[in-house]
């Protein structure tokens, strides 16, 4: 595979460029479209919605989610590019679509993050757990990795398809340990699910949003999270750091607009992310989903983010030779 060579893109906060000349004064007065780019159920679905309640009680106007799957993200933040720079199309920003990595996976993704977007700001992280099927055995992460060790090119894993983050994960993980592990991408986060409960597939690397169904699931068992320490809500459950000293992986979710979009209104949408964030009950909102709620912040810092990222994961695309049709 070869992956694709051009300049790396840093999409959160991209440049504002002259605003279109009408008043913005009533915004908003209409619907917002919060453009998720996911299918529903996922973590990034999961986390959007809680994101889209606590900004319409702020904004006075509903922000609808408009899940838009396809190509790792890249449908649905080439559709907000293009959209008019109004505010009232906005995309639920993820590393795959603003930290520039999706532009290394794919030969064309239809938009340039750091041309195209603006950044408004982060609304939450989210850690990973890494589930196995009861088929492999081993009670911790270290003893399935010395299972795989013993079994080289047997044990396979479910991802949301080629460059999703649980994807780069699970490479970085092999790269590290020199395990031999075969890659299964679905199109479908169901299908990945319901193959891993049946024992089709062996593992997933899957957002902590997306793990809380499991803990009834008899067929199936957590064996490490990605967070430095342990997780209270997952108790017993170990780290991948436990065997790669260290390791940390989480992902970010935030919001951008159309880079042409007016400062006024870049402003509105952050003043109501940033009070949403400082409400205790929407904080604990993102906490019940398994995710972590970010600090409030400028769109600054949101960009900051996006580049440490681009920084962490660009280099191991291009070591593998990582590339997405």
């Amino acid at each position: 595979m070869v992956i694709s060579r051009r300049g790396v893109m840093l999409g959160a906060a991209g440049t504002m460029l002259a605003a279109p000349a009408l008043s913005q004064s009533g915004y908003p007065d209409k619907p917002i479209r919060l453009v998720v780019p996911y299918g529903g159920g996922g973590q990034t679905d999961i986390v959007s919605r809680v994101t889209a309640e606590a900004m319409s009680q702020r904004l006075g106007q509903p922000v609808v989610a408009d899940n838009r799957p396809g190509g790792a993200g890249n449908m649905a933040a080439e559709a907000v590019a293009r959209a008019a720079p109004d505010g009232y199309t906005v995309l639920v920003a993820t590393m795959g679509t603003n930290s520039g990595l999706n532009a290394l996976l794919y030969r064309s993704v239809g938009y340039d993050a750091a041309r195209d977007f603006t950044g408004v700001g982060m609304f939450c992280t989210t850690s990973n757990l890494l589930v196995v099927h009861n088929s492999i055995p081993g009670r911790n992460f270290a003893e399935v990795v010395a299972w795989i060790r013993a079994n080289p090119g047997k044990f396979n894993y479910a991802s949301a398809g080629v460059g999703a983050i649980t994807h780069i994960i699970m490479e970085d993980i092999g790269e590290r340990l020199n395990l031999d592990m075969v890659h299964v991408p679905y199109r479908q986060t169901t299908n990945a699910m319901t193959d891993l409960m049946a024992g089709r597939v062996h593992a997933r690397c899957l957002g902590l949003p997306e793990g809380d169904p499991l803990r009834t699931v008899n067929t199936v068992r957590p064996i490490a999270v990605t967070t430095p320490a342990p997780r209270p809500e997952w108790p017993g459950v170990g780290t991948v750091g436990e065997v790669i000293t260290g390791f940390e992986a989480s992902t970010y979710f935030g919001l951008a607009v159309p880079s042409r979009t007016p400062p006024e209104i870049v402003t509105r949408l952050n003043t109501a992310l940033q009070g949403a964030l400082r409400d205790p009950e929407v904080r604990a909102a993102y906490v019940r989903v398994g995710a972590d709620p970010a600090d409030p912040h400028t769109p600054d810092v949101f960009a900051e983010r996006a580049k440490r990222d681009n920084e962490r994961w660009a280099p191991l695309i291009r070591r593998l030779s990582l590339v997405a049709e």
